[in-house]
């Protein structure tokens, strides 16, 4: 039989399972309309993991090796993902000027105009999120996620949590 009691708690939304669904949907919101924009804008075939990619690439380029281990893949897997940004044009293989054995990626122009045209289009996002909730309500939502965050550092090895 059946407790109507325990199955009324489960579907209360108020459950602990809905605040990483509601998380990943705001997540996924601003992130999608990122890409629209992107889309729009000489950037039609870059993924979210693109834009992790790019990240860990930096401003300076990285080895493969270091790619993989800021995005918390395997070093074959960054190879693949640089292999598609090649591909693209966003990244350029280039010799490292302190160790000549070694190879760095390197972002080109279009690289930089991706992350240039993500840092806007997140900034107004996030002003339309201020529009919607209030500035002072996003500014809290946000020191609160801060507070909930015990490491205080962003991490890209995101995809890692998808892929096991």
């Amino acid at each position: 039989m059946v407790d109507e009691k325990k199955v009324n708690q489960v579907v209360d939304v108020r459950n602990g399972f809905e605040l990483p669904l509601l998380l990943f949907a705001g997540f996924r919101s601003i992130i999608d309309a990122l890409h629209r924009d992107l889309a729009e804008h000489g950037h039609p075939e870059t993924p979210p993991a693109y834009g992790f990619a790019l990240q860990a690439v930096g401003r300076d380029g990285a080895a493969i090796g270091e790619i993989g281990r800021r995005l918390g893949v395997s070093k074959q897997a960054a190879g693949k993902t640089v292999e598609k940004l090649e591909g693209l044009g966003y990244v350029e293989r280039a010799p490292d000027p302190a160790d000549g054995r070694r190879t760095l990626i390197r972002l080109t122009p279009h690289g930089v105009d991706l992350l240039i045209r993500s840092a806007e289009g997140f900034d107004r996002l996030r002003a339309e999120w201020a529009r919607t909730l209030g500035a002072d309500r996003l500014a809290a939502l946000e020191e609160d996620l801060r507070t909930m965050d015990p490491g205080g550092a962003f991490r890209l090895d995101a995809a890692g949590w998808f892929t096991g």
